[in-house]
């Protein structure tokens, strides 16, 4: 079982150790393949990565020119006219990629792809939705809903969305050979991108989400969007089964309210109840799974260490540790030649 979690001290310290690792794997599969794919989440937590990535790449720790990218989630349903103002909206996650992290690359990845929910209309999804009720199914035992639109769909719009906007998706990435390395977060429930919590793991590589009226009614209130007619109602999402599909899973947590999902994913078996808790199901099955959390969301990591130990897991607290941690000194998975590790 390779399963690593990395006790740091705070954001910043976690921001730092994480882009240590992540570029050693880039590092390295480019000295392997000449090439990298990179998965990315949105959310505050990769945010200090994310400029420690940019940084490090435009200071020639590798060639950021031979990256390709794919993200999580993206909504459906945001203001604009077409799908070009939709994408530019400043709450659409292609907005907040350019942002955080595209914008700041001085040589640009060779390739973006955000999932495409912003060709999605959504007053004509929802039309097609309520007309044909037969052509698809709700999952999930929570808020939010995944809703799955069957292959024999007989809405021709309904089958063009799964065909073009859920499985290319999927497609895309498998053409590209998969993902080396994706950067995850975690949501308060466990849940990762709009994988919710109670949406099955197996069947769901990429998700149609239905968003919870309080989800909307929050991004309204916060200021996000004007109303819940400007809101967007659902997302599209890679679902917890294509998210663990990659060669390493990189699950950045900070702050006490990750707190107790992040124990529960480590402490309690696999369940769709904590979607992140596939990381027991992937790190079992070969896959190279690393938590890198603050100490605040490690509270609960830390009080039950003997447990998550048993199991397997491996556990480093660094948090005493100057920020300015070099990645030669964390005990982990070290690559032949380079002295580094991921």
């Amino acid at each position: 079982m390779a399963f690593k979690v990395i006790v740091c001290r705070d954001f910043d310290h976690m921001s730092e150790v994480a882009n240590s690792i992540a570029v050693g794997n880039i590092k390295k599969t480019l000295s392997e393949k000449g090439a990298f794919v990179i998965g990315l989440a949105t959310g505050n937590s990769p945010t200090g990565l994310y400029k420690h990535l940019a940084k490090s790449a435009n200071a020639g720790d590798f060639d950021s020119s031979k990256v390709k990218s794919f993200n999580l989630d993206e909504y459906i349903g945001l203001p604009g006219e077409n799908a070009q103002q939709r994408a530019l909206h400043p709450e659409s996650y292609s907005y907040f990629m350019i942002q955080e992290l595209f914008s700041l690359l001085q040589k640009k990845f060779i390739e973006t792809n955000v999932p495409w929910g912003t060709l999605i209309e959504q007053e004509q999804l929802i039309a097609e939705l309520k007309n044909n009720p037969d052509d698809w199914e709700e999952q999930g035992t929570e808020k939010g809903k995944a809703i799955v639109i069957k292959k024999d769909a007989r809405s021709v719009y309904l089958r063009w969305v799964r065909k073009e906007t859920v499985d290319a998706y999927v497609e895309k990435i498998d053409n590209a050979g998969g993902i080396d390395l994706h950067i995850i977060g975690v949501g308060g429930r466990g849940h990762v991108a709009f994988h919710e919590s109670g949406i099955p793991f197996e069947g769901n590589k990429m998700l149609m989400v239905k968003l919870d009226d309080n989800t909307v009614a929050n991004a309204v209130e916060d200021g996000h969007f004007l109303s819940k007619e400007d809101s967007p109602w659902y997302a599209l999402s890679m679902g917890a089964e294509q998210v663990y599909k990659a060669r390493t899973v990189l699950l950045l947590a900070n702050g006490p309210r990750k707190s107790s999902p992040v124990a529960e994913s480590l402490l309690n078996d696999p369940t769709p109840d904590v979607p992140i808790s596939y990381s027991q199901l992937y790190a079992k099955n070969g896959g190279n799974m690393i938590y890198v959390i603050d100490k605040a969301a490690a509270k609960d990591v830390l009080a039950n260490i003997a447990q998550i130990k048993d199991k397997g897991i491996e556990i480093e607290d660094i948090s005493d540790q100057s920020c300015a941690v070099k990645v030669e000194d964390l005990k982990f998975y070290r690559y032949p030649d380079t002295g580094l590790m991921g």
